[in-house]
């Protein structure tokens, strides 16, 4: 526990049930109990306490350029980085073969628990407070408008795209997952409901299969929009 009590030292947040906080460092290598749900709540936790905090702090910024910030922040280098910060990686429950291949390195891995530890302070406390850990994680973090100007991503250039002619944003499901679990890829599915579209990407991690599901699904919007 001394381990854990250190994490929610530089959490500044003390769970109510350290279980929760268990489970989040637990990859699904290492236990049927594993952190993928976490990782799926704290995902959606990360993205409105994200887009918050812009909302606050960059009120010229149109829509468009808020999203292209947003994506900027959330993205796993910067997840990944505010991890080793953490030094979650020391926490690590991992299967003895992703131990072995370094999973505690992976920057996908770092980043995915992250998010689980956001989704656990969720479920710990409620939204304000994971809110107020998403906050402090990104006081340090450098954010400008100028960040607008990065490359777009599949999945922001996407969503621009649906959302400059008022669509539904995309849907992105994880529909099977191949391998052993220290070394999986992950299919996943993009739906465009409005435009009856669903493509599917695999990726080394369900972030990568999301970006190269909404590639595919740009892909098919172009090729219907010439």
């Amino acid at each position: 526990m001394d381990g854990l009590a250190g994490l929610q030292e530089r959490l500044q947040y003390r769970f109510r049930d350290a279980r929760l906080l268990a489970r989040a460092l637990t990859h699904r290598s290492f236990s049927a109990e594993h952190n993928e749900r976490l990782e799926f709540l704290g995902d959606s936790v990360l993205n409105l306490a994200v887009a918050s905090m812009l909302y606050e702090r960059l009120g010229s910024l149109p829509e468009g350029d808020l999203s292209r910030v947003r994506a900027n922040l959330v993205k796993q280098d910067t997840l990944h980085r505010l991890a080793l910060e953490l030094q979650v990686a020391d926490l690590l429950r991992l299967g003895e073969g992703e131990a072995r291949s370094g999973g505690n390195k992976r920057p996908s891995i770092l980043a995915d628990t992250l998010e689980a530890v956001i989704g656990a302070v969720h479920l710990d406390a409620g939204y304000d407070a994971a809110e107020q850990v998403v906050h402090r994680l990104f006081a340090k973090v450098e954010i400008n408008p100028g960040m607008a100007a990065a490359a777009k991503d599949p999945k922001t250039e996407l969503q621009e795209w649906l959302q400059g002619r008022k669509m539904q944003l995309p849907a992105y499901r994880v529909v099977g997952t191949l391998g052993a679990a220290h070394k999986q890829t992950f299919n996943v599915e993009c739906e465009v409901a409005e435009l009856g579209i669903v493509e599917r990407g695999i990726g080394a991690s369900r972030r990568a299969g999301e970006q190269a599901a909404a590639a595919s699904a740009l892909l098919t919007l172009k090729s219907k929009t010439k």
